[in-house]
């Protein structure tokens, strides 16, 4: 039996890994053998890229560079995790994947989109997630929660984080099928509540 793929994307500060453990505690509740993953990371080499690629420090890093780091991990996490994972029927919970690429280093950096989705066919093996729920948030909200302490990434300018959002956006519009908007509220619980109604769709549960 395979498994199933759910990834967790959104803009910064839109709180993926608060809602991944709440979503993960809830489906081994109910009996679901899961996989909890982050992107970049989760495995050794992984985890070595995630330091590269967030450290302030690193201001020379290139779009290429960083957009090859990123593939590297991700190749990496795929077949060290995911792909073993979803073999035994397990369901993988993961904050960022391809999407992720496509909208930080496509629309946000302007490297070709195509090319990204090719690279990235290589880097996946193939996997695509299931389902994807995209957390929607201000962008002046999300930095605002994340505050002063902010990573490489993070302390772009804002008219980078607005063409991410908006790459984001695109991506649902046209994957409506996979992508499941979700906005996110100031209550955690509201928040939750929508994600557990889109999965309760997605795995059939009748009760949530």
């Amino acid at each position: 039996m395979r498994g199933k793929f759910i990834t967790f994307e959104g803009f910064e500060g839109s709180g993926k890994s608060t809602h991944i453990k709440l979503l993960a505690r809830f489906l081994r509740q109910k009996g679901y053998p899961v996989l909890v993953l982050r992107e970049p990371g989760s495995t050794k080499a992984g985890e070595l890229i995630r330091k590269i690629l967030l450290n302030k420090k690193n201001k020379s890093i290139f779009a290429r560079t960083e957009l090859l780091l990123y593939l590297a991990a991700r190749a990496q996490i795929v077949e060290e995790k995911i792909i073993p994972a979803l073999r035994k029927g397990k369901i993988v919970l993961c904050d960022r994947f391809h999407d992720a690429t496509v909208a930080y280093q496509g629309y946000g950096l302007g490297l070709d989109s195509r090319l990204i989705d090719i690279m990235g066919k290589f880097a996946t093996y193939g996997v695509v997630p299931d389902l994807t729920l995209l957390l929607e948030i201000g962008i002046e909200e999300g930095l605002r929660r994340i505050g002063r302490n902010r990573d490489r990434i993070e302390q772009r300018s804002l008219n980078y984080h607005r063409r991410v959002r908006e790459g984001y956006l695109k991506i649902a519009k046209q994957q409506p099928r996979r992508v499941k908007i979700v906005k996110v509220d100031k209550e955690i619980k509201t928040t939750q509540g929508q994600i557990r109604r889109i999965i309760a769709e997605f795995l059939c549960l009748s009760k949530i």
